[in-house]
């Protein structure tokens, strides 16, 4: 067996946003495993962006130390309303630095923003972007999150000294479209279901039962989770996780379900 068929035969599900669903599709299929796409989320911006406008023109003026992205959505959100504000351009002229959450976030920044991350630490947790960031008392944090992000960065940061403007970027909702997975579920066709953040954990489920299906349906597959805070979410809900990415990205995410798969 070759290493671009390492997981033949397979058919597994990306449960991520269209919009970011391509890399991790791309990274199964090199395998050349059956990539089945339901989307569990989809990403929208504030109903009320003002907040965030409000912390953009900060940023833009030189009112914040630094920039702190915890997620690729994160980055994306950004854009779009920079795009809509007809500002675009203007943040990667301005002298913030920049702190992201892993790769994928620092890569964003750059293709979407402009921006090169100054400080991407070792481990992708929010811990760890807290330690590494080394604050002095008085620096200013602007910290765009989801609405439903954990509040332990901006507590973190603020016994640090900072001084942190937490701010909604972007909301999340159940997503559409996409295989037919409830069905191939009960025709037993599916092998193995991916989850990359607790919210798509969240969400798969959500939908999954209001399209007729239950979590029971996964305890025959193979759960694969990006990483810890992921699959402490899987298993909140009860589903058992027979994968956990080493590294956490989309290539140790494949890297594990090929582990598993030839044990």
């Amino acid at each position: 067996m070759t290493e671009s068929t390492l997981l033949s035969g397979l058919s597994i599900v990306n449960t991520r946003a269209t919009h970011q669903a391509q890399p991790l599709s791309a990274a199964l299929t090199s395998h050349s495993a059956a990539v089945l796409h339901y989307p569990a989320i989809r990403i929208a911006l504030p109903a009320d962006p003002s907040a965030l406008d409000a912390a953009l023109l900060d940023t833009m003026a030189g009112q914040y130390d630094w920039l702190v992205l915890t997620s690729a959505n994160t980055v994306d959100s950004l854009a779009q309303r920079l795009q809509q504000m007809d500002t675009a351009g203007r943040l990667s002229a301005s002298r913030v630095r920049v702190a992201a959450l892993g790769p994928a976030t620092a890569e964003a920044a750059v293709r979407l923003l402009g921006i090169q991350a100054a400080l991407v630490p070792d481990e992708f947790m929010a811990e760890s972007l807290a330690q590494a960031l080394a604050l002095r008392p008085g620096e200013r944090l602007f910290l765009p999150q989801s609405e439903i992000a954990r509040p332990f960065l901006a507590d973190a940061l603020r016994t640090a000294g900072a001084e942190v403007t937490q701010v909604v970027a972007y909301r999340t909702a159940s997503g559409q479209g996409g295989d037919p997975v409830p069905q191939l579920f009960w025709e037993g066709r599916i092998d193995a279901v991916t989850f990359t953040s607790p919210s798509t954990v969240h969400y798969f489920l959500k939908r999954l039962k209001a399209e007729g299906g239950s979590a029971g349906m996964l305890v025959d597959v193979a759960v694969a989770c990006i990483g810890t805070q992921t699959a402490q979410a899987a298993r909140a809900h009860d589903l058992p996780v027979q994968v956990m990415a080493d590294e956490h990205t989309t290539s140790g995410l494949v890297d594990g379900l090929v582990r598993y798969f030839h044990k």
